[in-house]
């Protein structure tokens, strides 16, 4: 970061509502502006959707208003995952199938959207794939899985070592917020609340970004536009985006 001119980084508070629509539209106006001075753009990252969203758009799922999302919220702290899991499936039996039943944020966005509109999730997905005025290469950075699971427990330490309990007890007051509801904090979170010992909640957190690792890698190559490479191949890399322009 020190090199290279980095956006959308520390830009929004933990009580920012965003989503990956907002995402898209806010990348593809930076891009109409960086492509002026820029022959190529870098977009680096592993939320999946959010890839997608800027790649080939994203369908246009109603806004959720305030009093819809703090309906919804309070509801999941008091009835719980499951309770909200059980009335997406009568609501939206598409969809359920498909979500990530532990991921509350899916689950209680799909109930929103279901509550607000009257209408399933499923039928504001229309999964249309959008032209975008400028080329598209994307590469993939691979590693043997061995390797790849040493480095996320080895990063996992490291992130402890530079403080993160201290930062996680921070937050800890405000654990609700959809921005905490993430891999590192709640298993911290789990911790403060005596749920499992310091030991413990640092080995979830090395086996939850694993299977996280898991997910994306799976998600990604499904998409055969994906070239793959392992992070060390520098040369080869610029010498595939190279020559796919040339």
């Amino acid at each position: 970061m020190k090199e290279v001119k980095h956006y959308f980084v520390g830009t929004l508070g933990i009580a920012d509502y965003y989503s990956a629509s907002l995402y898209e539209q806010q990348v593809l106006a930076l891009l109409d502006n960086l492509f002026q001075t820029h022959d190529y753009v870098l977009l680096s990252g592993g939320s999946m959707m959010y890839i997608d969203a800027v790649c080939d758009g994203i369908d246009d799922i109603p806004t959720v208003d305030d009093e819809t999302r703090e309906t919804m919220k309070r509801r999941l702290k008091e009835e719980g995952l499951e309770a909200l899991c059980k009335e997406l499936r009568k609501l939206d039996p598409e969809y359920y199938e498909e979500v990530d039943r532990q991921n509350p944020r899916r689950v209680v966005h799909a109930l929103e959207i279901c509550t607000m509109t009257g209408k399933t999730y499923t039928s504001f997905r229309k999964r249309e794939r959008r032209e975008r005025p400028f080329r598209i290469i994307k590469i993939g950075l691979t590693l043997p899985r061995e390797e790849l699971y040493n480095r996320i427990n080895a990063r996992v330490d490291r992130m402890m070592n530079e403080g993160l309990l201290e930062e996680a007890r921070i937050m800890y007051p405000r654990r609700d917020l959809n921005a905490l509801n993430t891999v590192g904090y709640k298993e911290l979170f789990d911790y403060f609340d005596g749920r499992w010992p310091l030991e413990e909640a640092v080995e979830r957190i090395k086996g939850n970004t694993r299977r996280y690792a898991r997910k994306q890698l799976t998600w990604y190559k499904k998409d055969d536009r994906f070239h793959w490479f392992h992070p060390q191949d520098k040369e080869e890399i610029i010498n595939y985006i190279t020559q796919y322009y040339e």
